[in-house]
């Protein structure tokens, strides 16, 4: 299904996460077919740590520390504002108490990363837009999960002490933070003696478990200390993880992201029947009314913190206004817009306890678990599609382009460095050793062709680039002349399966840099 969606939203054009929630709903709806009632254990313990932990590795640790005040005033004010404004709508608009009201917005108050980043990567919009949400999505599960943790303890037991929950809140971000960082450093030590690529990507896949089961059975949420570890492995992994293991191991965390991810959003569209069963007390005209007034607090709720948290903390003070100053409002409209909502909300509504301490119903469990779904529809089909297009109107469509040129140009020039540094220790080698001038002309004449091309590419005009470009271009069709005559030479039986597979390997990783380089331009 999943498959058959990613071809579908190619041709169609529309993110496939939109669609796969959308044909989710489509066939919950469809009579006869069985209800899927979701598991929020499988989405809390089993698909968060994985898909928070590689999105972590995935990211510079270097532009996460710089963006750290966006993120954390997106993955904290923001989740904390928006919390509080959906509890006071629930309780003044909607009548709830307001101790279920705050388990409802501590529920819908954190976006979801996956839907907007893949669309405004499509984009290409600014580097930093897309590093901020990136940041953005990996920490506000943590705070969301711990204020849900506060209010559904708050409802089970009528009571609640801001303070203590105040100091118990920074001793779970201190304690997940080192925790993390303990996991971090000894999987990377014991990936490291272990030397093999199979096994080292069996603990790859071991490590966000390790940072987050303890610390959620402990009563935190897990995920910062998840965060923490990917961020860990991702500025120390090169130095510690061999070139075999890093060429497999992201093969393999690009696929399994990709079919979790796809399984996600599925899912999230499937439970449309099993949430509409348990609403069946409530009017129609109370359900409209309901998801209209708390979507429209959500969206707006984002709105209201964004341009503040802009533009305030540079008001207030001079350095920072100097050292970061103060973007285009285009900037903080899109980050409001791309507040879309996803499958961790969805089981953190589906996680909430049937009775409370003295045995009574959870209240409004029902209405908060609806409430959450349509939240979720509304923001990733509603701002989802329209995404594009407000992007297009706002003059950030492909503004990151230029960016993109400036980071492919420096890329080259760090490539060219690294094979001049290259030259610089085989002539030491050379110089050291006493090798003779036949030994060593092949190895001399390969990196020097290496480096030739390389400046061509950085500093030539366009008429070398163009000449470098046609040169990559003949490279391909020659290396696929390759293959057929090893192909043929594999189905006539004079080469055995074993040296075709090697060989297989060898046109296919020249293969990937060749189209590597020609992506950039």
């Amino acid at each position: 299904m999943t498959a058959a969606v990613g071809v579908a939203s190619a041709r169609l054009k529309i993110p496939p996460s939109i669609l796969l929630v959308i044909t989710g709903v489509v066939l919950a709806l469809v009579p006869g077919l069985p209800a899927l009632q979701l598991a929020p254990e499988l989405v809390l313990l089993l698909v968060l740590p994985l898909v928070v932990y590689w999105s972590a590795v995935a990211m510079s640790w270097r532009e996460f520390r710089f963006n750290l005040r966006p993120i954390s005033m997106l993955a904290v004010g923001c989740v904390i504002f928006t919390t509080v404004a959906a509890a006071s709508a629930a309780h003044w608009l909607l009548g709830l108490a307001w101790a279920p009201g705050f388990v409802l917005g501590a529920i819908i108050s954190p976006p979801d990363a996956l839907a907007p980043l893949s669309i405004a990567r499509r984009l290409q919009l600014p580097r930093r837009i897309l590093v901020i949400l990136e940041g953005e999505g990996l920490a506000n599960d943590a705070t969301a999960l711990i204020l849900y943790r506060f209010a559904v303890v708050a409802v089970s037991l009528g009571a609640f002490s801001l303070g203590r929950a105040a100091g118990l809140f920074c001793v779970i971000v201190a304690g997940e933070v080192l925790w993390g960082i303990g996991v971090g450093w000894a999987m990377l030590r014991l990936r490291r003696w272990a030397a093999d690529p199979p096994v080292e990507i069996t603990l790859s896949v071991l490590t966000p478990f390790l940072a987050y089961w303890p610390p959620e059975y402990l009563g935190g949420s897990g995920v910062l200390a998840t965060v923490t570890v990917g961020l860990y492995v991702s500025w120390n992994g090169p130095r510690l993880i061999s070139p075999a293991t890093r060429l497999q191991g992201v093969f393999f965390w690009d696929f399994l992201t990709y079919l979790i991810e796809g399984m996600v959003f599925l899912i999230t569209g499937l439970q449309t029947r099993t949430l509409m069963a348990g609403i069946r007390s409530y009017s129609v005209r109370e359900l409209v009314m309901a998801a209209v007034v708390v979507s429209t607090v959500v969206i707006a709720a984002r709105f209201a913190w964004m341009f503040p948290a802009t533009y305030i903390p540079r008001w207030l003070s001079a350095s920072l206004r100097r050292r970061d100053p103060a973007p285009r409002w285009q900037w903080p409209f899109a980050l409001a817009f791309t507040g879309v909502r996803g499958i961790v909300s969805l089981a953190a509504a589906l996680a909430l306890p049937l009775t409370i301490a003295d045995g009574a119903p959870f209240p409004h469990r029902d209405l908060i678990q609806f409430l959450t779904f349509c939240v979720i529809l509304v923001t990733l089909v509603g701002q989802g599609l329209g995404m594009p297009a407000a992007m297009r109107a706002l003059g950030l469509a492909r503004a990151g382009y230029r960016e993109r040129h400036a980071d492919r140009e420096a890329e080259f020039v760090a490539r060219r460095q690294a094979v001049e540094a290259a030259v610089a220790r085989l002539e030491q080698l050379i110089a050291e050793r006493d090798f003779t001038e036949e030994f060593v002309a092949p190895l001399r004449g390969s990196y020097r062709d290496r480096l030739r091309h390389l400046r061509r590419r950085s500093d030539g005009d366009d008429g070398h680039r163009k000449l470098t470009e046609l040169h990559e271009e003949i490279e391909l069709l020659l290396l696929e002349a390759e293959r057929e005559r090893i192909n043929e030479l594999s189905r006539a039986g004079q080469l055995k399966d074993e040296a075709r597979r090697r060989i297989e390997r060898e046109l296919d990783l020249r293969n990937a840099q060749l189209e590597n380089l020609r992506a950039g331009e």
